[in-house]
């Protein structure tokens, strides 16, 4: 399902033109793949803002099993990358540098599993009484080029190659990296233990992208999912939570303050008067690298490892 076109614009520059001509045209193949599949959804042209850095993906696209970054290169001459992964460009004959678009993915796909990651207790549901995270997803990034570019692949490094494939090829990539099967095939096949999002949780997860790029989500989406599952807001539950923070000194579990200071955030017993840090480590993974979030009046801790969010007031 597409979510949102390509956003032309009056351009005037020749470099300009081909850019939007070549993004249009793999627009063209994900639409001609993807405009009535049911759990494939693209967004076009999708720019958000986070931690006051903005980033703008060609083509986004979200699927039962993770994401897919497509970075649009016009590129008409040759392309090579040396074993450095540094790109070169050939235009009328003479060869010049070019910033690789690999690592120009890579840097919005950072920021876009940060947005995620961050507001995963809003997006994604509870199973069994625990947070869902974005975890143990697949995150795959590729470049696409103009179908009249000629690829050196001999000398280019393995993981660039893969990654770098031309616009009609474009779909048949896609299919390969999100190995989609009905739900009957995928029980049947046990090999396959990839997690994957349930119907609501993509509803949920590609309102949240749409509310980052100002956009309303389509209300055709719901129709195409099942009927019975109900659909997550955004709200944050303010259901009773059992927390482990607890005093560092008498070991209180309930009579505290939140607040914050120099050094982050903590708890302030009411009993004792003693100030205890809630950076602790990761509740599922037991990692160190987590990090005390906040969303209102509720206290988050993310792991930067596991990518799971534990609320801890």
């Amino acid at each position: 399902m597409i979510l949102k076109d390509i956003t032309l614009k009056n351009t005037i520059s020749p470099t300009a033109k081909a850019g939007q001509d070549q993004e249009t045209n793999v627009a063209f193949y994900l639409r001609r793949a993807f405009k009535d599949h049911p759990s494939v959804f693209v967004i076009n042209d999708f720019k958000f803002t986070h931690n006051d850095e903005t980033a703008q993906i060609d083509h986004l696209i979200v699927y039962p099993f993770g994401f897919v970054l497509v970075e649009s290169k016009s590129i008409t001459g040759e392309v090579k990358v040396n074993s450095f992964g540094e790109w070169a460009r050939s235009f009328n004959g003479k060869w010049s540098g070019m910033a690789s678009p690999i690592k120009q993915v890579e840097l919005q796909q950072r920021l876009l599993r940060e947005i995620l990651f961050e507001n995963s207790h809003k997006i994604l549901t509870k199973v069994l009484g625990l947070q869902q995270y974005f975890g143990f997803r697949r995150w795959d990034n590729i470049c696409v080029v103009s179908s009249n570019a000629i690829i050196e692949r001999e000398t280019m490094p393995k993981e660039v190659s893969q990654k770098l494939v031309k616009s009609e090829f474009l779909v048949e990539k896609l299919n390969k990296i999100m190995k989609l099967k009905n739900s009957i095939v995928r029980l049947l096949n046990f090999t396959d233990m990839r997690p994957d999002f349930s119907n609501s949780e993509l509803v949920s997860i590609t309102d949240f992208l749409m509310s980052q790029a100002q956009i309303q989500p389509k209300e055709r989406i719901e129709k195409v999912l099942v009927a019975e599952e109900k659909i997550p807001n955004y709200s944050v539950s303010t259901a009773k939570v059992t927390s482990r923070l607890k005093c560092k000194r008498c070991g209180e579990t309930s009579d505290y303050s939140a607040l914050s200071g120099r050094y982050g955030y903590y708890i302030k017993c009411r009993k004792c008067e003693t100030n205890t840090a809630m950076k602790m480590p990761c509740g599922h993974c037991q990692s160190t690298n987590a990090k005390v979030s906040k969303s209102g009046e509720t206290y988050f801790l993310d792991c930067g490892d596991c990518e799971s969010s534990e609320r801890l007031l």
